[in-house]
This record gives C-alpha cells, structure tokens and sequence, in this order.
C-alpha cells in the first residue's frame, strides 16, 4: 500500500560502561589498572533505495532502535560494539524534526545515508586514568545514551512531468499509453486513490511521469484526495493538464483545477504546461476539441488517450518541452551525513530550590562510574569541575559551605574545596 507520510522515534543505542578492574596475577602483589573502555552504540541512519516510491515499510514500526554497546572487562578487554539500525526510504524524502519543526534533510541522491540518531560513546575503563601520579585510579565512566528524536517522514515524488485532472479526466489511461506503467482504470471517480509513476523512454533519455489523483474544488484545503498529493508535482519541471472533453463545460473544469494549484502555491502555476484534451474517441469529445482547443492556444493538444490518437504528438511536445534531466549523482559509498550535530558547551548548572543541579552528558556520565569513597577519584572529579567552567558558574550562582549539588542521582555536599 501506498504510504506517503510516516512518524517514527529513532533511538541510538547506548554506550557500554567503562569497568574499574586490576590484575590480579600470582607473584604481581600490585597488579595495574586493567578496566577496557565500553562499546559505542549503534546509531540508526536512513539510506536512500532508488527501488522504493513509498513509506508503507514505516507502517507498523514507529519506534526504532539501534542496540546499544556492551560493558568493557578486565584485561582491557573492551566491550563489544552496537549495530548500526540501517532504515531504506525513496528518493525524495523528507525529514522533519517533529521537536522544532524544521527540515532536517531532502533525500534525493542515490545510496545516501544520513545518522538520524547517534549512538552514545562507550565509557571508559580505569586504565584510561593512569598518570605518573595517578597509579591507582578507581575511575571509569559509564556509557553514554544514544540519540533519541521524533521523526515525521514526507515523501514527494521525484519526476520530469506531473499529469493533473479533475476525476476520471483520463489521467491513468494517457499514463498507461505514454509509459509501461500499469494502473488500475476504471469509468468511475476518483479509480486513483495513489500517485502512480511510469517511465517513457526515447533513445537515451528517459521521462518519469506522475499521474496525481483526481482533483477536486476544495483540493488545496483538505477536500477530497488532492490535497494529499499536490506536494507530489512540486518537484516536476512540466504538468500535464488533463481536460475531459466528455464534460459538459471544459473550460469550467480547467478553472476549478487552476485555483486548486493556485491555492497551494509552490510556484505550480508558473510551471510549464500543456493541455491534453482527452476522449476524442467520443462523439461530444471530438465535436468539443476544435472550439476547446482554439480558447486555450498553442499549449493545447487533442488525443485520445483509449485509441492512441494524439497520443504520439503529445509524447513530442513532452520531449520538447521537458529538457534532460540532472543526473543525481550516488552518494559515495560509506559517507555519511549527521541530522543533529552537538556544539558549544554541554553542561548547565541550575538552582533546584535549595540545591544546585549539574546537568550534562559527560559530567553526569563521570559522576556514575566514580568510586567515591577514593580520595584520588574526587580530586580529579572536582579538577574536571574547573577545567569545563562548571566550579565558575556554581560559585557565580551564590554556592557555599555545606549546599547540596546534584548530579543525576547523586547528592554530594559542597566544600571549598569541591563536592563530597
């Protein structure tokens, strides 16, 4: 089935915690530090499948995760890392970040990848720690979380020509006798209830074309289905403006589509356009095109779309006005673009009534895998505090003697020299 909008939440897997661990050796009374560093998280990245024209894969899945790294061990053995979560979309996709509502990325190269969620750095183990006066540390770091974001997915086609129409226009059939495509038709409203693309190819050159459902008046503020899928020619170069001549006023209907593309903007109007006027197979049709044809000009062209006639002359005159595509290019393999990129400083210290709160990736991460009751282990967390500022900014806020300052779940007095 046809799914042209998804919302998912993307996880990236955890970081694996770092591990305070010394050698323990026969005859090595005073093993060294030996704790391996955490594995990273997987991350999940979207990549592009030029085989796909649909979101349906996001139907049933709207909460997708990377696994996360595992712990490290003794003998620096470092935790194994998470797997990457690889999620396909067509081309011409869209995301959205649903927390600020900005565009995060347009998909449209082939094979490209874009990490909607990063996974978190493993921590790491005591050996890390070790310095010419630090021979003993009981320090290690816990794993980092992964990325979590709220997604909205939107996808609009990618194609040369856009074929527009009020209801059983005959959109589906003039798709069928210009390309091999193959939709459902039917003498009933409203038969496409999809976007269906084909291809027309003539010597080396090749032609996508959309065939939008039906519009009706109302369209481009919720009516019917043409709301849904005007955004689906915003990126076509030509549109094809199928006109009934079966109907009883064409030039009517024409209006009625024209305010429709009007409405929704996206400069449809200033696009390129050619009339077909469908159903000369008909009697009223073939009597009605002559006159139709005159009150429209140039850019109007009689067919019938059932028996072909015409059909051969509008594929010139769409050749003609819709020059060679750009060649997207496929996206180098292994190259990977970042939607949420970190930058400036990753902490913050807030008053939390009576106490002070620390907030921060990686000083809440150090704060979990210290062992406290180490003089050593404090001393350096308390030489982390000034180098990242944080002392700065707790003493500018009114910190004194004997205050409580938080950092996750931990709750440590402060002194003058440092949090205990």
């Amino acid at each position: 089935m046809f799914l042209d909008r998804a919302h998912i939440v993307v996880k990236g897997g955890d970081g694996g915690s770092g591990v305070i661990s010394f050698r323990r050796e026969a005859h090595v009374p005073r093993g060294g530090p030996d704790g391996g560093d955490g594995g990273r998280g997987g991350s999940v990245v979207l990549r592009v499948d030029s085989g796909m024209t649909t979101l349906s894969d996001f139907r049933n899945r709207k909460t997708l995760a990377a696994t996360s790294g595992g712990d490290g061990g003794g003998k620096n053995k470092s935790g194994k890392a998470g797997t990457d979560l690889t999620l396909r979309v067509p081309q011409g996709t869209i995301v959205m970040d649903r927390a600020t509502g900005q565009r995060v990325a347009d998909l449209v190269a082939p094979d490209e990848e874009l990490v909607v969620a990063k996974g978190g750095h493993g921590g790491r183990g005591n050996a890390r720690f070790v310095s010419s006066t630090r021979r003993i540390p009981r320090i290690a770091e816990d794993g980092q979380p992964g990325e979590s974001h709220e997604l909205d997915l939107e996808l609009k086609l990618i194609a040369d020509v856009g074929l527009v129409g009020l209801p059983n226009a005959g959109k589906s059939s003039l798709l069928a006798a210009l390309t091999r495509a193959h939709p459902k038709i039917a003498a009933y409203p409203f038969t496409t209830i999809t976007p269906n693309l084909g291809v027309a190819r003539l010597d080396e050159r090749e032609m996508v074309i959309a065939d939008i459902p039906g519009l009706i008046e109302g369209a481009s503020e919720g009516a019917g289905l043409g709301e849904e899928f005007l955004r689906h020619i915003e990126r076509t170069r030509l549109i094809v403006h199928v006109v009934d001549l079966a109907l009883d006023d064409p030039i009517a209907d024409i209006a009625v589509v024209d305010k429709e593309l009007e409405a929704y903007g996206r400069g449809l109007m200033e696009r390129p356009r050619i009339f077909a006027l469908n159903k000369l197979d008909l009697f009223e049709g073939r009597e009605r095109a002559p006159r139709i044809a005159k009150k429209l000009g140039k850019d109007a062209l009689a067919i019938s779309a059932a028996t072909g006639e015409g059909v051969a002359d509008l594929m010139k005159r769409m050749w003609a006005r819709t020059p060679d595509r750009e060649v997207v290019e496929a996206a180098p393999a292994g190259e990977r673009r970042i939607a949420f990129s970190g930058g400036g400083r990753d902490w913050s210290v807030v008053r939390e009534n009576e106490a002070y709160r620390i907030s921060g990736g990686r000083v809440e991460q150090l704060a979990r895998g210290l062992d406290w009751a180490s003089p050593d282990a404090a001393a350096y967390f308390q030489r982390l505090l000034q180098r990242n500022g944080i002392e700065k900014e707790l003493r500018r806020l009114g910190v004194k003697d004997g205050d409580t300052v938080r950092i996750g779940a931990k709750d440590l007095e402060w002194t003058e020299s440092g949090p205990r």
